[in-house]
Parts: C-alpha cells; sequence; structure tokens
C-alpha cells in the first residue's frame, strides 16, 4: 500500500480532515470556479466540475457556497486569475512528492514550496523529474458497513475496478479514470456507502523508507498540505505500518 492509499489510512487514523474546515472549503471552492471556467458550468456535461461538486458535498460544504464558486467562474475575481501548476520533487529517502497548485501569484507559490521542501529534508525537482512516477487513476472510497470489505472489493472489481486496497470497514477501488463514475454507481446501487470518489495521481512504483524518513516524509507531506493554493499531494513513499500508527499517535 502506498502514494493514496497510504496516506489515506494515516488520515484515517488520525481522525482528522486533510486541513481545518475552512481552508478545506477555499480549496474546494478554488476547484470547483477553476472546472467550471475551463469545462462550463453543467455539472452533467463537465465531469471534472461533478467530481468537484461531489467532494465539496462530502466535506458537507454550503450549497450556497457551492453555487457561488460555480458563479466565479464566469466573472473576473479570483476564479479568472487562479493558474493551475504542478510542482515536482524529491522528499526524505528520495520519495518522488507531485503537488497540484491553483495559485494567483506563481512566485510566492513556488518560493513557499521550495523551502518547505529545503526544511523538510528533501528538495524542488525541475518540470518532469518525478511526474513519469505516476499515472491518472479514479479511487473510489466504500464504507463495508456490515458486508464483508472483501465482497465489497469483489463487486468494485465486477463493477470494472483495476484493484482494491481493503481496510477496516472499508475498501479503496482503484478504477481507469474514464470508469471512476461507473464503479461508484455500481456500489451505491447495490447499498454500498461511498464515501469518496476522485481522480488521483498512483505511483507506478514505490521507495521503501525507514523510520526515521518515513516520519520526516510525512511532515513535510502535511506541511505542503496546509499551503492555501495547494490542492492535492502525491508522494510514492512505502513504509511499515507501525509508522504510520505511530505517526497518526
Amino acid at each position: 500500500m502506498s502514494g493514496h492509499s497510504k496516506w489515506a489510512q494515516i488520515k484515517r487514523q488520525k481522525g482528522a480532515a486533510d486541513v481545518k474546515r475552512g481552508q478545506l472549503f477555499t480549496k474546494l471552492g478554488r476547484e470547483i470556479t477553476v472546472a467550471a471556467r475551463q469545462g462550463g458550468p453543467d455539472a452533467e456535461a463537465n465531469f471534472r466540475l461533478r467530481l468537484a461538486i461531489q467532494r465539496a458535498r462530502e466535506a458537507n460544504m454550503p450549497a450556497d457556497n457551492i453555487k457561488r464558486a460555480v458563479e466565479r467562474a464566469t466573472g473576473s475575481g479570483e476564479g479568472a486569475a487562479l493558474e493551475e501548476i504542478v510542482y515536482e520533487g524529491y522528499g526524505p529517502g528520495g520519495a518522488a512528492i507531485l503537488i497540484e497548485v491553483l495559485t494567483d501569484n506563481r512566485n510566492r507559490t513556488v518560493s513557499e514550496i521550495r523551502s518547505l521542501f529545503t526544511r523538510g529534508g528533501g528538495n524542488l525537482g525541475e518540470s518532469g523529474s518525478v511526474a513519469w512516477i505516476f499515472e491518472s487513476k479514479g479511487v473510489v472510497t466504500a464504507q463495508s458497513g456490515t458486508m464483508d470489505p472483501q465482497e465489497v472489493g469483489l463487486l468494485a472489481i465486477d463493477a470494472g475496478a483495476e484493484d482494491v486496497d481493503i481496510g477496516e470497514g472499508h475498501i479503496d477501488a482503484y478504477t481507469q479514470p474514464g470508469d471512476l463514475e461507473k464503479v461508484r454507481r455500481a456500489l451505491e446501487e447495490a447499498g454500498i456507502k461511498v464515501s469518496g470518489a476522485e481522480l488521483v495521481m498512483q505511483p507506478k512504483s514505490t521507495v521503501f523508507l525507514a523510520e526515521k524518513e518515513a516520519v520526516q516524509a510525512i511532515r513535510l507531506i502535511e506541511r505542503i498540505e496546509e499551503m492555501d493554493d495547494v490542492q492535492k499531494v502525491y508522494f510514492n513513499a512505502d513504509f511499515d505500518t507501525e509508522v504510520v500508527a505511530r505517526a497518526a499517535s
């Protein structure tokens, strides 16, 4: 287990969201605005917007906030100024880190990210330095409830998932990007609670980190995620599950 699923496990053990609620709403609102600006305000015809709105609803973002975020896409405010950038670098132990950003000030953002890498035991790389390690995947997170998680995993596979990570009371089902909605809908129609569905960058290979480097990497990822301009962070570090528990405490 690595990358998205490893980090998701850490957060579940911490019992915490990515960031404070107000900051999370800001990030989600920005994603909705940019998605609507690029693909139009109709969520049925705009897959990226549909996913962004779904994530916002899962985070209990008020409907008025979602509506305003869509409306900003046609205005001349923040949505028009935001720029999408992907930063790449290496963390402790040589772990690859991919950072998706929405910013209105490229210079400020890259300066802050470079500083975090330097202080966190890593270094910011050139464009293309680590992107090749990752590939786009859909991931559906479902709660098994009273069902056997193995059975939920098999249902996801039958619906088109390529692979599943089975945890205690939940599964993460990985799909081709175009099959994400199909798998999500199939699980919901089977009466299974889906707690998340999104596109992620999944590592094709991993780097195992010993405890000291693993904890350093976790701390670096946390600090990067706390930045207002950062939308998502992916990495290819792998480490013992005991380290995850200690990092969560």
